[in-house]
């Protein structure tokens, strides 16, 4: 389903008792994209066994964007 909603190079990451992710969307409707992933019977069964254990840093919002200051290829 990942891949399906246009997410590439995506990857969590543990630091203490926090998780970092980082993803690339290379498709052209993110809401919808997300929409069809949370919709998808399977993702919800895996989100219903780990939501309980994840909590969100910014209130009202599951993920907290991090602005990227360095960037090099």
């Amino acid at each position: 389903m990942i891949t399906r909603a246009n997410i590439r190079n995506y990857s969590i990451y543990l630091h203490g008792d926090l998780l970092f992710a980082y993803l690339e969307y290379v498709g052209e409707d993110y809401e919808a994209d997300m929409a069809a992933m949370a919709a998808d019977p399977e993702t919800q069964r895996w989100w219903k066994i780990t939501d309980p254990m994840q909590e969100s840093l910014t209130e009202g919002t599951w993920w907290t964007p991090i602005p990227e200051v360095y960037h090099i290829d």
